[in-house]
């Protein structure tokens, strides 16, 4: 691709922020030239395709709804799901000189789970001797359609649940792996059986999950849910949709006013099931459409997949290129709709802790884009590519 057509978006994290010395930060939506001249978990970019060719400062990272409202049951809560979390814009060619596939995400799984997504989407197949995350077709893997071993992502989520005691991943596989016990050998030799959620204490007829922070005691901090029925009984790897509705994905999950479950799923108000995953992401992954479909678009659907699942919020939000938007973006969505249901505020935001539900502090949405209780932060980059000049730019972000 021509150096004219690229973004190359370099996201550094540090131990302490030194953005913004002066005070003058900017916020979510106002002009910027560099990323240091937006508030934390901010970035300075742009969104052609809504006619805003200017930078301006947009949101790059969620709040984590447990650091605000915490002890309530894992399905009252809404999280942030990477659709092919895997398939990722300039991943190393590991199969031969060229991939002829889709890319769905832009940083690694590492940076996903450290901006707050908590659950990641992946397709595994048997390829080459072992288990390989592809995005493929057919039922089948190609050195064109291959991305790296599984087992290398899952050490990257078995190194942050190590690293981060109380929080909870997701994982949904696109099923392809045939080989007896591939999938329980896959995530033993990744150390992420400690961290497993057992099948057994799954609720099956629709009743509230434990809450997270018995999860987090138990060390129940991994769910992990299957495409192929069969495993549950072999494997003890929960068929995912025994336990979750969900609608179509593709061009019908973002056909706006239309929210319908997927052929496997049962009806969204099916009460039957527990957790419900909305898919919003096209058939065909464009980068340079993403801020566009992740702004109000986004709302908008999940607005009517609320109102098609019976007034019944989404527990998973799957998106593509999570962090493109032309302001708050999904972490915005992601806000209202925690807030609606763990407080019945504006904005999870606007959540008190131990206070009456309804009870809301003042809320202001330029103002709302920083992590409310930031302990902790990270290190890593990002490389996002779209029809725009040459920029490299530095974000300052905390995460609890």
């Amino acid at each position: 691709m021509k150096q004219s057509c690229l973004l190359l978006l370099f996201i550094s994290f540090f131990l302490t922020t030194s953005a913004c010395s002066n005070g003058n930060c900017q916020v979510m939506l106002e002009p910027c030239s560099a990323a240091t001249d937006c508030a934390a978990g901010l970035y300075c970019g742009n969104c052609p395709q809504l006619g805003k060719s200017q930078p301006f400062c947009i949101r790059g990272q969620a709040n984590i709804p447990t650091a605000i409202i915490n002890g309530l049951p894992f399905n009252k809560y809404t999280w942030l799901v990477t659709h092919n979390a895997f398939s990722i814009v300039d991943a190393p060619l590991l199969t031969g000189p060229q991939r002829i596939t889709f890319y769905n995400q832009e940083d690694s799984v590492t940076n996903q789970l450290r901006n707050g997504v908590r659950g990641l989407m992946l397709d595994m197949y048997d390829f080459e001797n072992d288990i390989w995350l592809c995005h493929s077709f057919r039922g089948q893997c190609y050195n064109i359609t291959a991305f790296q071993p599984a087992i290398n992502t899952l050490r990257e989520v078995e190194a942050f649940l190590s690293s981060n005691p109380t929080e909870i991943v997701t994982i949904i596989i696109e099923d392809y792996v045939h080989t007896p016990k591939g999938l329980t050998k896959l995530f033993t030799d990744a150390g992420l059986d400690k961290y497993w959620f057992p099948v057994s204490k799954m609720p099956k007829k629709g009743e509230d999950w434990p809450t997270v922070t018995d999860m987090a005691r138990d060390n129940h901090r991994l769910l992990v849910f299957t495409s192929d029925s069969s495993k549950e009984a072999t494997e003890g790897i929960a068929y995912q949709w025994r336990y979750m509705v969900e609608n179509e994905p593709g061009d019908p999950g973002v056909k706006q006013g239309s929210c319908s479950n997927r052929k496997e799923s049962k009806p969204l108000p099916s009460k039957a099931a527990s957790l419900f995953l909305q898919n919003y992401f096209p058939t065909i992954p464009v980068q340079a459409e993403a801020c566009k479909e992740n702004s109000a678009p986004l709302t908008d659907m999940v607005a009517t997949c609320y109102k098609a699942a019976g007034n019944t919020m989404p527990n998973f939000l799957a998106v593509n290129f999570y962090m493109r938007s032309d302001g708050g973006g999904v972490f915005d969505a992601l806000d209202r709709m925690n807030g609606q249901t763990l407080c019945g505020c504006v904005s999870v935001t606007a959540c008190q802790a131990r206070a009456p539900f309804g009870t809301c502090r003042n809320y202001e949405v330029r103002n709302s884009t920083s992590p409310t209780n930031p302990t902790r932060s990270f290190s890593g980059n990002v490389q996002l590519t779209a029809s725009a000049s040459h920029i490299y730019l530095k974000i300052y972000v905390h995460l609890h």
